[in-house]
Protein backbone atom coordinates (compact mmCIF):
# COMPACT_ATOMS: atom_id res chain seq x y z
CA UNK A 1 0.00 0.00 0.00
CA UNK A 2 1.42 3.78 -0.83
CA UNK A 3 2.48 5.77 2.13
CA UNK A 4 -0.23 8.16 0.95
CA UNK A 5 -3.35 5.95 1.75
CA UNK A 6 -1.41 4.48 5.27
CA UNK A 7 -2.10 8.21 6.04
CA UNK A 8 -6.26 7.98 6.75
CA UNK A 9 -5.81 6.30 9.61
CA UNK A 10 -9.56 5.09 11.01
CA UNK A 11 -11.23 7.64 13.08
CA UNK A 12 -13.86 8.62 14.86
CA UNK A 13 -15.65 11.46 16.37
CA UNK A 14 -14.91 11.43 19.86
CA UNK A 15 -18.34 11.41 22.57
CA UNK A 16 -17.67 15.04 23.33
CA UNK A 17 -18.32 15.82 19.73
CA UNK A 18 -21.43 13.57 19.47
CA UNK A 19 -22.71 14.96 22.51
CA UNK A 20 -22.03 18.63 21.13
CA UNK A 21 -24.01 17.38 18.09
CA UNK A 22 -27.25 17.52 20.64
CA UNK A 23 -27.04 21.44 21.62
CA UNK A 24 -26.57 21.95 17.55
CA UNK A 25 -29.74 20.17 16.87
CA UNK A 26 -31.81 21.94 19.72
CA UNK A 27 -30.05 25.63 18.03
CA UNK A 28 -31.35 24.63 14.66
CA UNK A 29 -34.82 23.35 16.00
CA UNK A 30 -35.14 27.02 17.33
CA UNK A 31 -33.32 29.44 15.33
CA UNK A 32 -33.26 28.26 11.45
CA UNK A 33 -35.59 30.20 9.64
CA UNK A 34 -37.96 27.57 7.60
CA UNK A 35 -37.34 27.67 4.17
CA UNK A 36 -38.29 25.03 1.50
CA UNK A 37 -35.07 22.88 -0.15
CA UNK A 38 -34.38 24.78 -3.00
CA UNK A 39 -33.90 27.47 -0.47
CA UNK A 40 -31.82 25.19 1.87
CA UNK A 41 -30.07 23.61 -0.70
CA UNK A 42 -27.76 26.90 -1.63
CA UNK A 43 -26.78 26.31 2.24
CA UNK A 44 -23.30 27.50 2.63
CA UNK A 45 -24.22 30.32 -0.29
CA UNK A 46 -26.42 31.77 1.29
CA UNK A 47 -25.40 35.05 2.90
CA UNK A 48 -27.70 35.85 5.88
CA UNK A 49 -25.95 37.92 8.71
CA UNK A 50 -28.65 38.11 11.12
CA UNK A 51 -28.47 34.13 11.12
CA UNK A 52 -24.60 34.48 11.63
CA UNK A 53 -24.96 36.93 14.39
CA UNK A 54 -27.14 34.39 16.04
CA UNK A 55 -24.66 31.48 15.89
CA UNK A 56 -22.20 33.59 16.50
CA UNK A 57 -24.40 34.43 19.98
CA UNK A 58 -24.19 31.04 20.42
CA UNK A 59 -20.42 31.33 20.61
CA UNK A 60 -20.28 29.08 16.96
CA UNK A 61 -18.70 31.16 14.86
CA UNK A 62 -14.93 31.22 15.50
CA UNK A 63 -15.27 28.01 17.34
CA UNK A 64 -11.73 26.94 17.02
CA UNK A 65 -10.34 30.13 18.22
CA UNK A 66 -8.87 30.46 21.38
CA UNK A 67 -10.87 32.02 24.04
CA UNK A 68 -8.40 34.85 24.09
CA UNK A 69 -9.45 36.42 21.05
CA UNK A 70 -13.29 35.52 21.18
CA UNK A 71 -13.20 31.92 20.33
CA UNK A 72 -14.90 28.66 21.45
CA UNK A 73 -11.74 27.46 21.63
CA UNK A 74 -13.30 23.62 20.42
CA UNK A 75 -11.52 20.88 18.57
CA UNK A 76 -11.65 20.32 15.35
CA UNK A 77 -13.96 17.59 15.56
CA UNK A 78 -16.56 19.63 17.39
CA UNK A 79 -16.67 22.43 14.42
CA UNK A 80 -17.05 18.87 12.18
CA UNK A 81 -20.15 18.13 13.47
CA UNK A 82 -21.46 21.68 13.83
CA UNK A 83 -20.87 22.42 10.53
CA UNK A 84 -22.55 18.83 9.19
CA UNK A 85 -25.23 19.67 11.11
CA UNK A 86 -25.97 23.13 9.76
CA UNK A 87 -25.35 21.65 5.83
CA UNK A 88 -27.55 19.12 6.51
CA UNK A 89 -30.61 21.31 7.68
CA UNK A 90 -29.16 24.01 5.11
CA UNK A 91 -28.84 26.70 7.61
CA UNK A 92 -27.42 29.62 5.31
CA UNK A 93 -24.28 30.08 6.66
CA UNK A 94 -22.61 31.77 4.08
CA UNK A 95 -21.97 35.17 5.08
CA UNK A 96 -19.58 33.79 8.00
CA UNK A 97 -18.24 30.49 7.02
CA UNK A 98 -14.90 31.75 4.87
CA UNK A 99 -14.25 33.57 8.15
CA UNK A 100 -14.76 30.55 10.44
CA UNK A 101 -13.05 28.26 7.89
CA UNK A 102 -10.15 29.93 6.94
CA UNK A 103 -9.62 33.63 7.51
CA UNK A 104 -9.94 32.87 11.19
CA UNK A 105 -7.15 30.03 11.52
CA UNK A 106 -4.96 32.18 8.78
CA UNK A 107 -4.68 34.90 10.88
CA UNK A 108 -4.13 33.31 14.01
CA UNK A 109 -1.07 31.00 12.59
CA UNK A 110 0.40 33.82 10.46
CA UNK A 111 -1.35 37.08 11.88
CA UNK A 112 0.88 39.66 13.83
CA UNK A 113 -0.52 40.00 17.70
CA UNK A 114 -2.20 42.91 16.70
CA UNK A 115 -3.56 41.79 13.77
CA UNK A 116 -5.30 39.08 16.01
CA UNK A 117 -6.32 41.37 18.23
CA UNK A 118 -7.82 43.40 15.45
CA UNK A 119 -10.11 40.98 13.30
CA UNK A 120 -10.32 37.54 15.47
CA UNK A 121 -13.27 38.73 17.94
CA UNK A 122 -14.64 40.90 15.72
CA UNK A 123 -15.32 38.07 13.47
CA UNK A 124 -16.36 35.51 16.32
CA UNK A 125 -18.94 38.26 17.21
CA UNK A 126 -20.57 38.12 13.11
CA UNK A 127 -19.45 41.89 13.15
CA UNK A 128 -17.33 41.33 10.17
CA UNK A 129 -16.93 38.99 7.62
CA UNK A 130 -14.41 37.95 4.78
CA UNK A 131 -13.94 36.63 1.05
CA UNK A 132 -11.04 34.97 -0.42
CA UNK A 133 -9.44 36.13 -3.07
CA UNK A 134 -7.11 34.09 -4.98
CA UNK A 135 -8.64 33.38 -8.40
CA UNK A 136 -8.13 35.47 -11.45
CA UNK A 137 -9.45 35.85 -14.97
CA UNK A 138 -7.37 34.04 -17.27
CA UNK A 139 -5.75 31.89 -14.09
CA UNK A 140 -8.12 29.23 -13.23
CA UNK A 141 -7.13 27.37 -10.10
CA UNK A 142 -3.19 28.13 -11.16
CA UNK A 143 -2.89 30.02 -8.20
CA UNK A 144 1.17 30.72 -9.21
CA UNK A 145 0.34 32.62 -12.07
CA UNK A 146 -1.82 35.21 -10.28
CA UNK A 147 -0.56 38.60 -11.78
CA UNK A 148 -2.28 41.36 -9.21
CA UNK A 149 0.76 42.68 -7.85
CA UNK A 150 1.46 44.57 -4.53
CA UNK A 151 4.00 47.67 -4.56
CA UNK A 152 6.14 48.49 -1.60
CA UNK A 153 5.84 52.25 -1.02
CA UNK A 154 9.20 52.55 0.64
CA UNK A 155 7.45 53.19 3.65
CA UNK A 156 6.22 49.94 4.64
CA UNK A 157 2.93 50.61 2.87
CA UNK A 158 1.87 48.64 -0.57
CA UNK A 159 0.27 50.09 -3.61
CA UNK A 160 -2.21 47.38 -4.79
CA UNK A 161 -3.64 46.90 -8.79
CA UNK A 162 -4.94 44.08 -10.64
CA UNK A 163 -8.40 41.96 -10.40
CA UNK A 164 -9.95 39.09 -8.78
CA UNK A 165 -12.76 36.92 -9.48
CA UNK A 166 -14.88 33.76 -8.23
CA UNK A 167 -15.08 35.71 -4.36
CA UNK A 168 -18.09 34.00 -2.68
CA UNK A 169 -20.15 36.69 -1.47
CA UNK A 170 -17.44 39.60 -2.09
CA UNK A 171 -19.73 42.25 -2.67
CA UNK A 172 -21.76 41.61 0.76
CA UNK A 173 -18.09 41.18 2.71
CA UNK A 174 -15.89 43.72 4.71
CA UNK A 175 -12.75 42.18 3.49
CA UNK A 176 -10.94 39.70 1.40
CA UNK A 177 -7.69 38.22 1.98
CA UNK A 178 -5.90 38.58 -1.24
CA UNK A 179 -2.83 36.99 -2.37
CA UNK A 180 -1.08 39.08 -5.16
CA UNK A 181 3.03 39.05 -5.78
CA UNK A 182 5.07 41.35 -4.06
CA UNK A 183 8.25 40.40 -6.15
CA UNK A 184 9.73 38.52 -9.52
CA UNK A 185 7.25 38.00 -12.22
CA UNK A 186 4.55 35.35 -12.98
CA UNK A 187 7.66 33.12 -14.49
CA UNK A 188 8.85 32.91 -10.92
CA UNK A 189 5.65 30.83 -10.02
CA UNK A 190 5.57 29.92 -6.32
CA UNK A 191 8.05 32.78 -5.56
CA UNK A 192 7.32 36.28 -4.64
CA UNK A 193 3.83 35.83 -3.37
CA UNK A 194 1.86 37.28 -0.33
CA UNK A 195 -0.97 37.81 1.68
CA UNK A 196 -3.08 40.71 2.36
CA UNK A 197 -6.01 41.61 4.28
CA UNK A 198 -7.85 44.09 1.98
CA UNK A 199 -10.41 46.49 3.52
CA UNK A 200 -12.81 46.12 0.78
CA UNK A 201 -14.00 49.98 1.51
CA UNK A 202 -10.88 51.09 0.90
CA UNK A 203 -10.52 53.72 -2.35
CA UNK A 204 -9.82 52.12 -5.35
CA UNK A 205 -11.57 49.38 -5.26
CA UNK A 206 -14.67 47.44 -6.97
CA UNK A 207 -16.60 45.05 -6.40
CA UNK A 208 -19.44 43.85 -8.94
CA UNK A 209 -21.32 40.69 -8.22
CA UNK A 210 -21.55 37.24 -10.86
CA UNK A 211 -25.01 36.72 -11.71
CA UNK A 212 -24.85 32.69 -12.03
CA UNK A 213 -27.83 30.96 -14.44
CA UNK A 214 -29.07 30.13 -11.73
CA UNK A 215 -30.46 33.87 -11.13
CA UNK A 216 -28.36 34.10 -8.03
CA UNK A 217 -25.36 36.54 -7.32
CA UNK A 218 -23.36 34.43 -4.60
CA UNK A 219 -19.96 35.20 -6.06
CA UNK A 220 -17.98 38.84 -7.39
CA UNK A 221 -14.96 39.94 -9.22
CA UNK A 222 -12.97 42.45 -7.56
CA UNK A 223 -10.85 45.02 -9.01
CA UNK A 224 -7.53 47.27 -6.99
CA UNK A 225 -6.97 50.44 -8.60
CA UNK A 226 -3.75 51.92 -6.84
CA UNK A 227 -5.49 50.80 -3.22
CA UNK A 228 -3.01 51.96 -0.80
CA UNK A 229 -2.44 49.53 1.94
CA UNK A 230 -1.06 50.14 5.31
CA UNK A 231 1.98 48.05 6.83
CA UNK A 232 0.01 46.31 8.84
CA UNK A 233 -1.92 44.71 5.97
CA UNK A 234 0.37 41.87 5.02
CA UNK A 235 -0.16 38.90 6.81
CA UNK A 236 2.85 36.52 7.38
CA UNK A 237 6.11 37.02 5.68
CA UNK A 238 6.49 38.64 2.67
CA UNK A 239 7.28 36.44 -0.30
CA UNK A 240 5.56 33.15 1.60
CA UNK A 241 1.87 33.60 0.20
CA UNK A 242 2.04 30.18 -1.86
CA UNK A 243 3.10 27.89 1.84
CA UNK A 244 0.88 29.84 3.93
CA UNK A 245 -2.25 29.61 0.85
CA UNK A 246 -1.85 25.89 0.81
CA UNK A 247 -2.13 25.45 4.63
CA UNK A 248 -5.35 27.53 4.23
CA UNK A 249 -6.59 25.50 1.42
CA UNK A 250 -6.27 22.27 3.50
CA UNK A 251 -9.41 23.46 5.59
CA UNK A 252 -10.97 24.32 3.08
CA UNK A 253 -10.65 21.25 0.50
CA UNK A 254 -11.42 18.62 3.58
CA UNK A 255 -14.64 19.78 5.57
CA UNK A 256 -17.82 18.46 5.14
CA UNK A 257 -18.67 21.01 2.87
CA UNK A 258 -16.97 18.93 -0.14
CA UNK A 259 -19.34 15.93 0.74
CA UNK A 260 -22.62 17.48 1.47
CA UNK A 261 -23.43 20.46 -1.41
CA UNK A 262 -26.00 17.75 -3.03
CA UNK A 263 -27.54 16.56 0.79
CA UNK A 264 -30.55 18.97 0.86
CA UNK A 265 -31.53 17.06 -2.32
CA UNK A 266 -30.93 13.73 -1.40
CA UNK A 267 -32.68 14.60 1.64
CA UNK A 268 -35.87 15.39 0.18
CA UNK A 269 -35.43 12.56 -2.42
CA UNK A 270 -35.72 10.05 0.31
CA UNK A 271 -38.33 11.94 1.44
CA UNK A 272 -40.54 11.69 -1.84
CA UNK A 273 -39.44 7.63 -2.77
CA UNK A 274 -40.72 7.11 1.22
CA UNK A 275 -44.18 8.46 0.23
CA UNK A 276 -44.16 6.97 -2.84
CA UNK A 277 -43.31 3.20 -2.02
CA UNK A 278 -40.70 3.63 -4.92
CA UNK A 279 -39.59 0.28 -6.38
CA UNK A 280 -36.32 -1.53 -6.80
CA UNK A 281 -34.16 0.23 -9.15
CA UNK A 282 -34.17 3.95 -7.43
CA UNK A 283 -33.99 2.11 -4.17
CA UNK A 284 -30.41 0.54 -5.45
CA UNK A 285 -29.48 3.92 -6.81
CA UNK A 286 -30.51 5.57 -2.78
CA UNK A 287 -28.49 2.69 -1.36
CA UNK A 288 -25.37 3.28 -4.03
CA UNK A 289 -25.00 6.84 -2.59
CA UNK A 290 -25.55 6.28 1.02
CA UNK A 291 -22.57 3.59 1.00
CA UNK A 292 -20.48 6.18 -0.99
CA UNK A 293 -21.65 8.79 1.54
CA UNK A 294 -20.47 6.92 4.45
CA UNK A 295 -17.64 5.74 2.97
CA UNK A 296 -16.58 9.65 2.20
CA UNK A 297 -17.20 10.77 5.79
CA UNK A 298 -15.26 8.50 7.16
CA UNK A 299 -12.00 9.59 4.85
CA UNK A 300 -12.94 13.24 5.84
CA UNK A 301 -13.21 12.85 9.75
CA UNK A 302 -9.42 10.83 8.97
CA UNK A 303 -8.26 14.17 7.70
CA UNK A 304 -9.90 16.32 10.31
CA UNK A 305 -8.05 13.96 13.09
CA UNK A 306 -4.67 15.09 11.18
CA UNK A 307 -5.69 18.48 11.67
CA UNK A 308 -6.63 17.89 15.03
CA UNK A 309 -3.47 16.40 15.76
CA UNK A 310 -1.81 19.78 13.92
CA UNK A 311 -0.34 18.42 11.10
CA UNK A 312 -1.26 19.75 7.83
CA UNK A 313 -2.82 16.50 5.29
CA UNK A 314 -2.57 18.45 2.31
CA UNK A 315 -2.27 15.60 -0.29
CA UNK A 316 -4.99 13.58 1.46
CA UNK A 317 -7.15 16.92 2.28
CA UNK A 318 -7.02 17.27 -2.07
CA UNK A 319 -7.87 13.51 -2.55
CA UNK A 320 -11.26 13.80 0.27
CA UNK A 321 -11.84 17.33 -1.95
CA UNK A 322 -11.61 15.18 -5.39
CA UNK A 323 -13.68 12.18 -4.51
CA UNK A 324 -16.07 13.96 -2.96
CA UNK A 325 -17.00 16.73 -5.31
CA UNK A 326 -17.79 13.76 -7.65
CA UNK A 327 -20.15 12.01 -5.06
CA UNK A 328 -21.95 15.70 -5.16
CA UNK A 329 -22.11 15.79 -9.26
CA UNK A 330 -23.17 12.26 -9.37
CA UNK A 331 -26.69 13.05 -6.75
CA UNK A 332 -28.29 15.68 -9.36
CA UNK A 333 -27.56 13.35 -12.15
CA UNK A 334 -28.97 10.44 -10.70
CA UNK A 335 -32.17 11.96 -9.19
CA UNK A 336 -32.94 13.84 -12.47
CA UNK A 337 -32.39 10.01 -14.49
CA UNK A 338 -34.55 8.11 -11.70
CA UNK A 339 -37.13 10.81 -12.11
CA UNK A 340 -37.33 10.94 -15.62
CA UNK A 341 -37.35 6.98 -15.71
CA UNK A 342 -40.65 6.96 -14.20
CA UNK A 343 -43.14 9.68 -16.17
CA UNK A 344 -46.44 8.74 -15.17
CA UNK A 345 -45.52 9.21 -11.04
CA UNK A 346 -45.50 13.17 -11.07
CA UNK A 347 -42.83 14.13 -8.67
CA UNK A 348 -43.25 16.87 -5.92
CA UNK A 349 -42.65 20.38 -7.11
CA UNK A 350 -40.34 21.22 -4.41
CA UNK A 351 -38.26 18.33 -5.29
CA UNK A 352 -38.25 19.19 -9.22
CA UNK A 353 -36.76 22.89 -7.92
CA UNK A 354 -34.22 21.70 -5.87
CA UNK A 355 -33.11 19.13 -8.20
CA UNK A 356 -32.89 22.02 -11.28
CA UNK A 357 -30.98 23.94 -8.66
CA UNK A 358 -28.31 21.42 -7.84
CA UNK A 359 -28.50 20.41 -11.33
CA UNK A 360 -27.43 23.84 -12.62
CA UNK A 361 -25.17 24.87 -9.74
CA UNK A 362 -23.23 21.01 -9.99
CA UNK A 363 -20.13 21.58 -12.39
CA UNK A 364 -19.46 24.12 -10.03
CA UNK A 365 -18.46 21.95 -7.31
CA UNK A 366 -15.46 20.80 -9.21
CA UNK A 367 -14.13 23.61 -9.44
CA UNK A 368 -13.88 25.74 -6.46
CA UNK A 369 -11.22 24.58 -3.90
CA UNK A 370 -8.60 23.62 -6.93
CA UNK A 371 -10.04 21.78 -10.50
CA UNK A 372 -10.23 18.35 -10.65
CA UNK A 373 -7.02 18.17 -12.90
CA UNK A 374 -5.29 20.48 -10.23
CA UNK A 375 -6.39 18.59 -7.25
CA UNK A 376 -5.42 15.00 -9.08
CA UNK A 377 -1.71 17.06 -9.72
CA UNK A 378 -1.52 17.09 -6.37
CA UNK A 379 -2.41 13.72 -5.30
CA UNK A 380 0.09 12.44 -8.35
CA UNK A 381 2.88 14.04 -6.70
CA UNK A 382 1.54 13.00 -3.24
CA UNK A 383 2.04 8.97 -4.88
CA UNK A 384 5.86 9.74 -5.92
CA UNK A 385 4.25 9.89 -9.73
CA UNK A 386 5.38 13.58 -10.79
Amino acid sequence: MSSLLDQFRQATLPPHAEAFRQDVKAFLATDLPAAPADVRARSWLAFDAEFSRRLAARGWVGVTLPRAYGGAELDAFSRYVLVEELLAAGAPVGAHWIADRQSGPLILKFGTEAQKAHYLSRICRGEIFFGIGMSEPNAGSDLASVGSRASPNGDGTWTLNGRKIWTTNGHQCDYVIALVRTSGSAADRHKGLSQFIVDLKLPGVTVRPIVDLTGDAHFSEIFFDNVQLPTDALVGEEGQGWAQVNAELAFERSGPERIYSSIVLLDIWLRELRQQKAGLLPLETLGRLVAHLATLRQLSISVTARLAAGESPVVEAALVKDIGTEFEQAIPTLVEAALGADPLTPPDPELLRTTAYVAAMAPTFSLRGGTREILRGMIARGLGLR
